[in-house]
């Protein structure tokens, strides 16, 4: 039976085993389930110890005994060895294999491994095998506090508005501690404050940091470090302690009023300030910061007439005196403003919001304006016919300043370019300069300048409208050339043409200055007259009165019965009833088209020729074609260049023919020996070769030289090599029969040539 004795470090003063009395250390009786207890159960086959041990965590170096095994085998006989297996066997824990005992060799940790698991086992040491069945048991490694509080999210910032009451909760700080929490107190911390105070205060347990003290003023002191310390072991001594530290900031709060930096401001601004031109800047300083600094200004008294008005400057925080109005030093030579800076935002603590008021006083300095026209638009109206330097009407301006400086009047001639009027420099009287036609211009839109004699560069403008009145200068006369229609067969009386037109002192004029045109009898024909030109005369109301003759065309026309018309030319009575002209037209046209078509009908079918190629497979005359002109031979030298059909090999001396006779053999296939028009080929080539065999002065014909060069590397060798009967060769051509059908008819022609030669 093999037997543990437990060596613990804690003291147990449960019960000591036999075997570990000498090392004074406790054993866990089996009835004792804690934590530091063994337990004995029964197997069949002997004692197994199922052990917790409870170890405390060390440093080292030296080597630390946790227990010893121990087996009823064990009679002091050498063959018996101890083994153990498991967590951290061979490396942390050491089994001495004599006795039993089970030593720490290194520094155990319990933040990094709080217990391990190991197998103990007797077996021989003769032959290994196991003398009893493994026993299992675990060794938990106790805490010891050897770990200070740490501030893992440290250091810290925390803000509270100034002001703030006592107890206001600033922020919370959070320190943690390796050590076992459920073991002692080695994690049980508790919270102080080193350094802060009386400012703010901590609570031990939560950790939460509080204002202790009232009315802390952000613009006294916006900034405090605060030191925290955490210590464990419930703050006794002998615990390890860790501190971080926490910034806390005041926040700004609307509890400073604005304040001008002066009770009073002057400023001097001419008086030909621009509207909407700064005149002068004041600002009320605020010691918040922020939104809580900000202030709008507005004028509460003094400007009865709303010449000015005050705006922020969103940069700099002032206030922007600005001009509404044009000031008039003659009228008013000062102001006396109040104004006032009033704060934004008001705050929930201190109330509000402030205000400050200051007095602002404004000086109107004199300034050289230029001259104002009584008006700042004049109208005139002046006739037609008026005759030329007649006053059209007269501008005045005057010079407000206290000078007094005389005034000189011009047209500005960019607004006159045809110098129609002209303006007396002195009295500002506008005069026709030349003749003025209210039919070309009905109105004329000019500017008119005033400047002071005193000083040239003040200088205002005034537009004068000039609106030309009518005369009766115009006689009344047709808008357009009109023309009306009469029906040749119409009644008499009847009206045919209603033309509109301008006034016209007719008894048949109607209210919309139309007149009315009847035939006074029926006998109008086309072929007689066709067109008739009526003069009108037409008079207007005016005074005086304006006439003019006009001229209205009036065309014959045919028309049906119920008076519509249906031509006005003269040659439509020679076309068909019911046919009109783009009738006939059309079908013009479409006869010219079909003569047009048979026309190339005919032409295509005479020109129309037979295929000069054989296309029969069986003909021998295959891509024969025959011509007029047969060629002028060698001494033909103008049809083509001669020179790039020749052997580029030849040209230093004669190769000789190397004729091969071809491997393939066909089949001899019957031709036509009809040529063309009946003429027997044959026959002809035999004729032709004849006589340019026995005639030395004519040019060959069969051209051979041309074909003399048949490009090079060709396994065949030269197929040209054609030679008449008044070659020196003695060559044999039989073999040209046994070539095929193809070659048959040259093997025949050559054997004839042959023949002729013996004769």
């Amino acid at each position: 039976m093999l037997t543990l004795c437990v060596c613990v470090l804690l003291v147990l003063n449960i019960g000591v085993c036999k075997e570990c009395r000498h090392h004074k250390h406790s054993m866990i009786p089996r009835n004792r389930p804690s934590e530091g207890q063994r337990i004995l159960s029964r197997a069949k086959r002997g004692w197994v110890w199922n052990q917790m041990f409870v170890l405390e965590e060390f440093s080292g170096p030296d080597p630390i005994l946790v227990g010893r095994l121990h087996t009823d085998l064990d009679m002091g006989n050498k063959n018996i060895k101890y083994v153990l297996a498991g967590e951290g066997a061979g490396t942390i824990f050491a089994i001495n294999e004599r006795t039993g005992d089970i030593h720490a060799m290194k520094r155990l940790d319990r933040e990094e491994k709080a217990e391990y698991t190991l197998t103990a086992q007797v077996i021989d040491r003769d032959t290994d095998k196991p003398l009893e069945p493994p026993s299992e048991f675990i060794i938990k490694v106790q805490d010891i506090n050897d770990n200070p509080p740490q501030f893992i999210e440290g250091p810290y910032k925390g803000s509270v508005p100034e002001m703030s009451q006592v107890g206001t909760s600033v922020t919370r700080v959070t320190a943690t501690d390796a050590d076992d929490p459920v073991y002692g107190n080695s994690a049980r911390l508790v919270y102080s404050i080193l350094e802060g105070q009386p400012y703010f205060s901590i609570d031990q347990t939560t950790a939460i940091i509080r204002v202790a003290l009232a009315g802390m003023d952000r613009e006294m002191r916006e900034e405090y470090l605060v030191v925290i310390q955490a210590k464990d072991m419930g703050g006794h001594m002998g615990g390890l302690s860790g501190t971080t530290t926490v910034t806390v900031t005041l926040t700004d709060i609307n509890d400073n009023p604005p304040k001008f930096s002066k009770g009073s401001y002057e400023f001097i601004i001419p008086e030909d300030l621009g509207i909407g031109k700064p005149g002068g800047r004041v600002k009320a300083n605020d010691r918040d910061i922020g939104e809580n600094a900000k202030s709008a200004y507005s004028i509460i008294g003094g400007d009865e007439r709303d010449v000015f008005e005050i705006v922020t400057d969103a940069q700099t925080q002032e206030g922007i005196l600005r001009l509404k109005k044009p000031l008039d030093f003659e009228s008013k030579k000062s102001y006396n403003l109040t104004v006032v800076a009033t704060n934004i935002r008001a705050d929930s603590i201190t109330g509000g919001p402030y205000m400050d008021q200051a007095t602002v006083k404004i000086i109107i300095e004199d300034a050289d304006e230029p001259p104002v026209f009584t008006k700042s638009a004049y109208l005139f109206d002046v006739h037609e016919n008026a005759a030329i330097n007649t006053v059209i009407g007269a501008v005045a301006a005057r010079d407000q300043d206290a000078t007094h400086s005389q005034v000189r009047y011009f047209i500005d001639r960019h607004t006159d370019l045809e110098r129609q009027f002209n303006i007396n420099v002195d009295d500002g009287k506008i005069t026709l300069a030349k003749p003025l036609d209210r039919e070309t211009d009905m109105w004329h839109n000019i500017t008119v300048t005033a400047t002071e004699v005193r000083n040239h560069s003040q200088i205002s403008r005034a537009i004068v409208a000039i609106k030309v009145l009518d005369i009766n200068d115009n006689a009344p006369e047709f808008a357009t050339e009109y023309e009306a229609f009469l029906c040749e067969n119409g009644k008499p009386g009847q009206v045919r043409g209603h033309e509109s037109g301008p006034p016209v002192a007719s008894p048949s004029i109607s209210r919309d200055n139309s007149i009315s045109v009847l035939a006074k009898h029926d006998s109008f024909r086309r072929q007689k007259q066709e067109t008739y030109l009526l003069p009108i005369v037409v008079t207007d109301d005016g005074e005086p009165p304006m006439s003019s003759t006009n001229t209205l065309t009036i065309r014959v026309c045919g028309c049906s019965r119920d008076g519509t018309v249906q031509s006005c030319n003269v040659e439509a009575f020679v076309l068909p009833i019911g046919l009109s002209m783009g009738a006939l037209i059309a079908i013009l046209a479409c006869i010219i088209l079909l003569l047009v078509i048979v026309v190339l009908f005919v032409t295509l079918r005479r020109h129309k020729n037979e295929p000069l190629i054989i296309k029969d497979d069986e003909d021998v005359r295959e891509n024969i074609i025959r011509y007029d002109d047969e060629g002028g031979g060698e001494e033909d030298t103008e049809a083509f260049d001669i020179a790039t059909l020749q052997n580029p090999d030849g040209i230093n001396g004669y190769l000789p023919r190397k004729d091969i006779k071809p491997d393939l053999q066909f089949m001899p296939r019957q031709g036509q020996h009809s040529g063309p028009n009946g003429v027997d080929v044959d026959e002809f080539i035999n004729v032709r070769l004849h006589e340019a065999d026995n005639d030395p002065t004519a040019p060959p014909y069969d051209s051979i030289q041309i074909y003399g060069y048949e490009g090079r590397g060709s396994i065949a060798g030269s197929l040209s090599s054609l030679e008449t009967a008044s070659s020196d060769s003695d060559q044999n051509y039989d073999y040209l029969r046994e070539w095929g059908p193809r070659f048959r008819r040259l093997g025949e022609l050559y054997s004839v040539g042959e023949s002729d030669k013996e004769t």
